[in-house]
């Protein structure tokens, strides 16, 4: 015997929890938001769960529920930052590493990492910063900060693995050398003087960026063989 509205109560029901969700996913943002602009205002010691609830339109326990404790939900706000969304897509699974690979110079591939690199900075550096700033005071974010500072780590690699495919590098550097260079590079405390401190545009910036990682990373001779045939010294 068939149930006459069983498949209308049960498309009712998937509605709602579909409407649920989209509403707690825009809650999410709009606190992820309002964290990100209260710690680089205020500084890690400064912000406050109330003061970012307050920003965000929201009740206290609705931060709460949301990250649990202040360095959650600064670590939160970085990942959304660096990202540019909060999709749960880690940043070397992202659409510009098929892209940088697949680019046909040192040139073209140096620009989308500058591009990639520029806007991320632009959005998270001075997050970033503030777990720095709060890392020698809180275990949690010094526990963040060496987090960090190994992605950077990781992707610093990949970059310099992708320059290596494409040219020669420099005789003199290991690859622990290149790998170093560019992870200084990508240090956001750079990003901040320049562009804070010194007044550059974001496109200045990235430009910048990807000149000085050839300058110090690519040798000026064009390559004698083939990229798999040559071998990078080892540490």
């Amino acid at each position: 015997m068939v149930q006459v509205g069983s498949t209308e109560g049960k498309a009712t029901r998937t509605y709602r929890s579909s409407h649920r969700e989209a509403g707690a996913r825009r809650t999410r943002q709009r606190v992820l938001q309002a964290a990100g602009s209260v710690f680089v205002a205020r500084g890690y010691a400064g912000a406050t769960i109330r003061a970012i609830a307050a920003e965000a339109g929201v009740s206290v326990p609705t931060v709460e529920l949301l990250s649990g404790t202040k360095a959650r939900l600064l670590k939160a706000a970085i990942d959304v930052a660096i990202a540019g969304d909060d999709e749960p897509v880690a940043v070397l699974d992202r659409g510009w590493t098929s892209e940088a690979a697949g680019s046909a110079s040192v040139e073209e591939f140096l620009a989308i990492v500058a591009s990639v690199v520029g806007a991320a900075q632009a959005r998270s550096a001075g997050l970033v910063l503030a777990v720095f700033e709060g890392s020698s005071r809180t275990p949690e974010l010094a526990e963040l900060t060496e987090q960090m500072i190994r992605q950077r780590a990781i992707t610093a690699g990949w970059i310099v693995d992708g320059l290596a495919g494409k040219a020669d590098l420099h005789d003199e550097l290991t690859r622990q050398d290149a790998v170093d260079t560019m992870w200084l590079l990508m240090e956001p405390a750079v990003f901040d003087r320049l562009v804070r401190h010194r007044r550059w545009s974001v496109d200045r910036y990235q430009d910048w960026f990807a000149r000085t990682a050839r300058r110090l990373l690519v040798a000026d001779t064009p390559p004698s063989r083939p990229r798999s045939a040559r071998r990078r010294r080892s540490p």
